[in-house]
């Protein structure tokens, strides 16, 4: 096949698209720039454009796949439809790559996806197994995808734009389920009745009971019901001890020992961007997370109270998406007053430029200080006054992991100076 994919950089784009090298078919794509993942693809076989022209799609291409961001006047789109090149979405383009595998296994839900896809896959190869997979996060130890043997796929299913309801599975992992991105998916109605369509196609089903799981998934034929996993496993606390049980079960599933599946879940492999600890010393930590739903950025807060107990907890946030601000505004308020400051950098905009609340409506909400200007400004304000004993807790899924660098350079440039 020759493929291009229009947002080739994109994190859940780029490893489709190694994964169709791997099949060794013909790849190009173009993204708005350039970035390691561009760069990846090209070592590999990929041709590659910076910035979106027609003639980046090739006359003969059979297929384009297009990510979710990129909208129907894309030149590269509306030169598909004039020659006449199939054009689909990147789930249904997963969906139709998936079905090439004997036992597909998607990990679906509102939080948890990227952690527990990395933990079973990472399972599944301690214990002898060769999958395919596809994860949207780094991982430690592990790469963005692989082909496999043809047996297992596992693959994270995003649920934001309704293609994890195309893919036909062995197996469906389901965490949780929360009312986020309802408002793409039009209403609450329609997000429940995809996560219902998710398990009826499904063979299996493993879920983490609650009262909205039980709900849609109390008459699955085949379904396994998660209750009481515990908060402290081999060295993991809180919704991390969980995400590796769950993982650690639905390797039971697919093959595993029960006993060899928990002894490799405590190798818990590390997420990017998902409680990181990126620089310490006695009286300063620094830890970034992905959190940028209220659940999440809950779970994480009180993470980080167990663990660091005697620190002044500081927190950089950032909202992502005005719509998901402006539907949370009370929640992310009252979860993130569990602070002992707080400071909100401007909205990660993604799709919408406006709102009608924004990161200064939020800041004033909870008494803290909206951070302006450059990345190093951002970190420069977080970095002043800080109390004897701190940590700083990064969290959101936007850009703000570039105030990392700024973060470390100036921790970096205090220490040294005691």
């Amino acid at each position: 096949m020759k493929i291009h994919f229009t947002g080739i950089g994109g994190a859940g784009m780029a490893p489709l698209a190694e994964l169709a090298l791997a099949r060794r078919w013909q790849v190009s794509g173009s993204d708005s720039s350039d970035n390691p993942k561009c760069r990846h693809l090209t070592a590999i076989g990929a041709n590659v454009a910076i910035g979106h022209k027609e003639n980046n799609l090739p006359d003969d291409a059979e297929l384009l796949v297009y990510s979710s961001a990129v909208p129907e006047e894309n030149c590269e789109r509306v030169k598909a439809r004039r020659l006449g090149i199939r054009e689909v979405r990147r789930g249904e383009f997963l969906a139709e790559f998936a079905s090439g595998y004997r036992r597909c296994v998607s990990v679906t839900g509102t939080h948890g996806k990227s952690s527990i896809t990395s933990a079973l896959v990472s399972i599944l190869r301690q214990c002898g197994q060769d999958p395919g997979f596809m994860i949207g996060a780094e991982v430690a130890g592990l790469p963005s995808c692989s082909a496999g043997d043809g047996d297992i796929f596992v693959t994270e299913a995003d649920e934001s734009d309704g293609t994890h309801t195309l893919i036909k599975n062995f197996l469906a992992v389901i965490p949780n389920v929360e009312d986020d991105h309802e408002w793409s998916l039009g209403g609450r109605e329609a997000l429940d009745n995809n996560f219902r369509a998710v398990a009826e196609n499904s063979q299996k089903l493993l879920y983490y009971a609650s009262e909205k799981c039980d709900e849609l998934f109390a008459g699955h034929p085949d379904a396994v019901r998660l209750t009481q996993l515990p908060r402290e496993f081999a060295g993991l606390y809180g919704f991390q001890a969980v995400n590796a049980n769950i993982a650690a079960a639905a390797a039971e599933i697919l093959g595993c020992s029960r006993q060899n599946a928990l002894a490799a879940a405590g190798n818990y492999p590390q997420v990017s961007r998902r409680m990181n600890v990126v620089w310490q010393s006695e009286t300063l930590t620094i830890i970034e997370d992905y959190a940028h739903h209220p659940t999440e950025v809950a779970a994480a807060l009180h993470w980080m109270r167990c663990r660091y107990p005697e620190h002044h907890l500081r927190v950089l946030f950032q909202p992502h998406r005005f719509a998901r601000l402006a539907k949370y505004f009370r929640e992310f308020a009252g979860v993130l007053k569990a602070a002992d400051s707080i400071f909100v950098a401007p909205v990660f905009a993604a799709w919408s430029e406006s709102g009608p609340v924004d990161s200064g409506a939020l800041a004033k909400e909870v008494n803290g200080t909206a951070v302006t200007g450059s990345f190093e400004n951002w970190s420069r304000t977080v970095m002043s006054g800080l109390p004897p004993k701190c940590l700083i807790a990064v969290l959101g899924a936007g850009d703000i992991d570039q105030t990392l660098k700024f973060l470390i350079e100036q921790a970096d440039t205090l220490n040294n100076r005691r």
